[in-house]
């Protein structure tokens, strides 16, 4: 299983990738705030996505300021973002049970130390 640090790598790259794919425009300060991760993260984060080929950078021709990029998928980074989609969703999954499954023991854990509390109004 990979370290903690790795997944979250991991997942930021699946969310970088992600949010590039539906819209290339996106400013790395965009970029951070809807990751929720600092600008320089994603700028490093680009980068690295740049240099493995996943990600291909050219001028936003519709911005006034040419200065502005569109990330592109490369065919290696679709690929790649395929790959983290399926694992993001084994671990949201493995995550998902577990935390149901600590959710009906709490229940009955209350309904074990609070009898007179009627089901319905446990639930809420």
């Amino acid at each position: 299983m990979a370290s903690n640090r790795a997944q979250l790598q991991e997942e930021m790259r699946f969310r970088v990738l992600r949010l590039l794919q539906e819209n290339p425009e996106m400013s790395q300060r965009d970029l951070a705030r809807a990751i929720g991760i600092s600008v320089g993260a994603a700028h490093y984060c680009l980068t690295a996505l740049i240099e493995k080929g996943q990600v291909k950078i050219g001028n936003f021709t519709a911005a006034p300021d040419k200065r502005r990029y569109a990330y592109i998928l490369t065919p290696k980074g679709i690929a790649e973002k395929a790959r983290l989609t399926s694992r993001f969703l084994k671990r949201k999954l493995v995550e998902y049970e577990a935390l149901k499954a600590e959710i009906e023991a709490l229940k009955r854990e209350d309904a074990a130390q609070n009898p007179e509390v009627e089901p319905q109004q446990r639930d809420t």
